[in-house]
């Protein structure tokens, strides 16, 4: 039988339990232990490997030490692709109300 744990797919972790696994890790490392100290932090406390070392990679580009898109930047980015749809959306709208308005001043014209 595997010793594997089975982590539930879709689990949500608090900012605390994010913030305590990359603590975890980043003093794992300064110890010497490397990146193996992810896989042991994360069995440690029964998180997904995979979720710990996204957020130390996060973390470390947070801090500038690693290329990428800052957490803050990756918000920002968000917000912007959601007011450009919105903007589209709205656009669109306008669109169709100026082609209704301009064939219905079209058919007034014609009588």
């Amino acid at each position: 039988m595997s010793s594997k744990k089975v982590l539930p797919k879709n689990r949500r972790y608090t900012e605390q339990q994010k913030e305590q696994a990359v603590r975890l890790v980043q003093l794992a490392r300064e110890e010497g232990r490397g990146y193996a100290a992810v896989q042991r932090i994360a069995d440690q406390l029964g998180y997904g490997v995979e979720s710990v070392r996204q957020w130390v990679k996060q973390a470390d580009v947070d801090a500038g030490e690693k290329a990428g898109l800052t957490t803050e930047d990756r918000q920002r980015m968000r917000e912007l692709e959601a007011e450009n749809r919105e903007l589209r959306r709205v656009n669109g709208i306008l669109e169709a109300a100026a082609s209704f308005f301009g064939a219905e001043l079209d058919r007034r014209s014609k009588r």
